[in-house]
């Protein structure tokens, strides 16, 4: 079966100038591959005319199907509709349709529609209107010869509903799309070539129809199988065969699937368990607690947090002893260790972690240098510490901590419980 490709363009000077990030690509090609639709490029263009008709132009020679967003406002510096007016020559006309529900939605809010906002329901003759239930412009369907132009808002919350109400369903009815199934499988506390090394003869086994990529993140890496057919049962119980092969070779590293981030595997050992945590950190400024707090439930496990940047606080809320301070400093074995207790002791939960260290980017010592952590974990059992030496930059230090110190909770409770 024949790909069927898709190209994204975004509109408009603000992406170009990185004063809004695009993450309506990203999004938008998570739901083409859903739908069995290839992504094969992506395309920023600022307000300029000709820019915009060459962009259209050439997406067309390319792909199947256009998927334009931003430009649709109503005033001058918005040229998306105008020019996909003159792109497929059909004079804009005031949608009846679109007229009343864009009267509808000022007059829901106790505004008039003004002269200007009513341009919003002038539409290319030639398009198919689609609704856009959250604002006041409509999205445009475009058909020629077998090519699909899609043009929606730039605001994400609408663009998103337009395409999971109305675009991705008339997109699978409009084309003879393939199954595409993707499966996740997350993994951490080990590097990708590392990884890739551990598992070469697997992954070369691997059928044909069954594509592995490696999508390194923060001290993680996430491997996603991609298989394409056309029985989707039937792909989901191949993948799992695969998948099952994986885990004698790699399951000590592997947390969790598709979209579980670490900090919920977490809670699900600490449920599982019936543990209770609660972090001591100084480098990482919160950050840890954060992370586990995103979680919902989180309340269930997760008693409380001491941010200790200081060594008074260290002494004072955690019972870090002064001696031990003296002797070895904040950043230190023997630091991480009685914080670890310290805070396990205060919040009288069955784990404390701690975190200390030198985020950067000053700070730093010979003996000591940026990026040197130190992270713990305590148990009424034990209390273990682990030594890291990470970068000089001062947010990723931070975030890596955080993500290595989630780590050794789950390695430490998977040992002992």
């Amino acid at each position: 079966m024949e790909d069927v490709c898709a190209e994204i363009i975004t509109i408009g000077d603000e992406i170009l100038f990185g004063q809004i990030v695009d993450s309506n690509s990203q999004w938008i090609s998570q739901q083409l591959s859903l739908a069995g639709i290839k992504t094969t490029r992506k395309t920023t263009i600022g307000d300029v005319r000709e820019d915009i008709l060459t962009a259209f132009a050439e997406a067309e020679s390319r792909v199947h199907i256009i998927l334009i967003t931003g430009g649709l406002g109503p005033t001058k510096d918005d040229l998306t509709k105008p020019l996909l007016a003159e792109y497929f020559n059909s004079p804009l006309k005031i949608n009846d349709e679109a007229l009343s529900q864009v009267k509808e939605f000022f007059e829901s809010r106790g505004h008039e529609l003004t002269a200007i906002n009513r341009r919003q329901a002038e539409l290319p003759e030639c398009c198919k209107k689609i609704t856009n239930r959250l604002g006041t412009a409509p999205g445009m369907w475009f058909e020629k010869e077998g090519k699909v132009f899609v043009s929606m808002p730039g605001v994400p919350l609408e663009m998103k509903t337009i395409m999971t109400e109305e675009v991705i369903p008339k997109l699978c009815d409009y084309f003879d799309t393939p199954i595409i199934y993707h499966k996740m499988i997350r993994t951490i506390g080990i590097g990708e070539s590392f990884l890739s090394e551990q598992i070469a003869d697997w992954e070369t086994g691997l059928p044909e129809n069954i594509k592995l990529a490696y999508l390194p993140s923060m001290g993680q890496v996430k491997l996603r199988l991609t298989a394409r057919g056309e029985n989707e049962e039937y792909l989901k119980n191949q993948v799992q065969q695969e998948i099952d092969k994986l885990l004698p070779l790699a399951e000590k590293y592997v947390y969790g699937y598709d979209q579980e981030e670490i900090q919920g595997a977490i809670g699900k050992l600490l449920l599982k368990y019936g543990l209770t945590l609660s972090t001591a950190e100084s480098c990482t400024g919160g950050y840890l607690a954060h992370l586990v707090t995103s979680v919902p439930g989180s309340s269930d496990y997760f008693q409380g947090t001491v941010v200790s940047y200081s060594n008074e606080v260290k002494m004072n809320q955690l019972d870090v002893k002064e001696e031990t301070l003296i002797a070895h400093g904040a950043v230190s074995e023997e630091t991480a260790k009685e914080m670890a207790e310290g805070i396990r002791n205060k919040m009288k939960t069955s784990i404390g972690l701690s975190t200390t260290g030198v985020a950067g980017p000053g700070g730093g010592t010979e003996e000591k240098p940026v990026g040197t952590v130190w992270i713990a974990y305590s148990d009424a059992h034990r209390t273990v510490a682990r030594k890291l030496q990470l970068s000089t930059d001062r947010l990723l230090n931070i975030q890596l901590t955080a993500t290595i110190a989630l780590n050794l909770l789950r390695i430490q409770i998977l040992k002992n419980y």
